[in-house]
């Protein structure tokens, strides 16, 4: 069965959620061919955002990947514990349904929240309206992580001729 990114999108954009796509789907948005088949997904998580995005998800079937209890990401304690003694990232939910893609949400914004939603470019996939990180900050954020998928991207990205040299 084919994976429904835009029915995600869809549920997003239904309950109003703020939110950035990060990772292999946004360099994929940017124009570079690139096989993804998840959701990196940056959230709010200094406003009742985080709350709201984990009620519609799991409403709408998403489940989270750890045997945790999904309100637990909405502690910054649990998440900064989370970081320091597991090495998370992200906070993965999967679909029941099995149509849409599973979901990493950051456990902490790479970038301020505000920053990466201001400098965030709208495109379209299908007819969706998708909010993607600025090749600027995907490109910082690949740097970081340094692994050789992530820098193969920078390059990419950079090839593109836009921002980020």
């Amino acid at each position: 069965m084919p994976v429904d990114f835009i029915a995600l999108f869809a549920l997003l954009d239904t309950a109003r959620l703020r939110y950035v796509v990060f990772g292999g789907l946004a360099v994929l948005l940017h124009g570079v061919d690139r096989l993804t088949a998840d959701v990196d997904l940056v959230i709010d998580l200094a406003t009742d955002e985080a709350g709201k995005a984990l009620r519609i998800l799991a409403a709408a079937g998403y489940r989270p990947l750890a045997p945790v209890d999904r309100s637990e990401h909405l502690d910054p304690a649990q998440r900064a514990a989370w970081q320091r003694d597991r090495g998370m990232k992200v906070f993965s939910f999967w679909d029941s349904t099995q149509a849409r893609p599973t979901l990493d949400i950051f456990i902490e914004p790479p970038i301020d929240f505000e920053t990466l939603w201001r400098d965030a470019p709208v495109v379209t996939l299908g007819s969706q309206a998708v909010r993607i990180a600025s090749v600027d900050h995907l490109i910082g954020m690949k740097l970081q992580a340094g692994r050789p998928q992530d820098l193969a991207d920078v390059e990419r990205l950079r090839a593109l001729g836009q921002p980020g040299r």
